[in-house]
């Protein structure tokens, strides 16, 4: 089985990546009104395995990031 666990800057936290992203688009014109930049884990593994201790124990800092399980 194949799971993605996307990884986030938690809300309210300065994302500078984001920012500095966001700001290029909007000079050349983009009408974009936020960004976030993270990144993507992508597990092959079997059914059952938990995934949300795996994130929440090795993949994720969750004083600073948040996370998705797709």
């Amino acid at each position: 089985m194949k799971v993605r666990v996307l990884i986030l800057p938690r809300r309210g936290l300065l994302d500078p990546e984001g920012r500095a992203v966001k700001e290029m688009l909007q000079d050349e014109g983009f009408p974009v009104r936020d960004v976030k930049v993270g990144k993507v884990v992508e597990l092959d593994v079997e059914e059952g395995t938990d995934i949300r201790a795996i994130a929440e124990k090795y993949l994720v800092n969750p004083l600073v990031e948040e996370y998705i399980i797709e």
